[in-house]
């Protein structure tokens, strides 16, 4: 029997995605072509594994049956096939994909990407936007690290905290702040919130402490805030390390009135990284990058 584990690698994620676009999309083939392969699986197999079910696929019984098996497989594979051994980083040809938020952006990927060109030229990277199901992103291969303040991960998601980092308000320098809770209550607030949230962790702080704040604008990005704060004389509250690289001329920090809890800056990725070199040497060297903020 001659075996392709490439045929492994593919129906896993089609059993994963449950659909054949989003699974050639995974694996950075044509949908065409992943046709093709679905088609080669089930005469291997026997077995249809996906059948259509009005608008969406649904899984046979043996496809669910053989799920779990065919991902601890392909996962034992990886690992064998990315053993530990010596890396010279100027050899990598490879993307990685980073999820991580605005302002862990904003202090990461211009030191990073002046790094790996000087280091390790053939690695490109990508950077996505956290989603609502970053974790899953991890686990579908569709992302190689995330970075978020989250320090609960599942059991195949390792972490490890890179940094930590304590909230500060913004103004600007003309503006006066007094430093007492009644004046900075008193300012209309602009919050960062991908979401567009107006609420967030500084409101949980203040609430405490029987105060409020007026929260004028909701911006989902850490460059848009700053823009408002120089623009309209607004306050807002960013993380001082993070975002200190990000602060022009005009603009000024001040301790916030309350005391705040350290923010952590988390690195995570899946447990079949864990032993990838090039994996590994890029964790190293995010976390470098992220220390030396403090």
């Amino acid at each position: 029997m001659h075996l392709d584990l490439n045929l492994l690698v593919a129906l896993d994620a089609l059993l994963d995605e449950r659909s054949v676009g989003a699974a050639a999309d995974r694996l950075h083939l044509s949908q065409p072509a992943m046709s093709r392969t679905l088609g080669r699986i089930r005469r291997a197999t026997g077995d249809a594994i996906l059948v259509r079910s009005g608008r969406v696929m649904l899984t046979t019984p043996y496809a669910e049956q053989i799920r779990d098996e065919v991902h601890q497989l392909v996962v034992r594979a990886q690992t064998i096939f990315t053993a530990d051994r010596d890396l010279d980083p100027a050899t990598v040809d490879r993307t990685f994909t980073l999820l991580c938020n605005d302002v862990l952006a904003g202090a990461l990927v211009p030191r990073l990407t002046a790094y790996l060109a000087a280091a390790a030229p053939g690695v490109n990277l990508r950077v996505l936007g956290e989603t609502a199901t970053s974790v899953d992103e991890l686990r579908r291969g569709n992302a190689d690290i995330r970075l978020s303040d989250e320090t609960v991960h599942p059991a195949d998601v390792r972490s490890t905290t890179v940094m930590t980092d304590h909230l500060v308000a913004v103004s600007r320098r003309v503006l006066a702040v007094d430093g007492t809770l009644a004046g900075f209550t008193a300012l209309p607030h602009v919050v960062v919130s991908r979401r567009g949230r107006r609420r967030d962790r500084v409101d949980d702080l203040l609430e405490a402490r029987g105060a409020g704040r007026r929260v004028v604008l909701t911006v989902p990005t850490l460059a848009m805030a700053l823009q408002a704060v120089t623009a309209a004389g607004l306050i807002t509250v960013v993380p001082a390390k993070l975002a200190g690289d990000q602060l022009g001329p005009a603009l000024r920090t001040h301790p916030l009135p309350v005391p705040t809890p350290e923010i952590p800056a988390v690195l995570a990725w899946h447990t079949r990284h864990d032993r990838d070199g090039a994996h590994r040497w890029l964790r190293a060297a995010i976390g470098e990058i992220l220390t030396s903020a403090e």
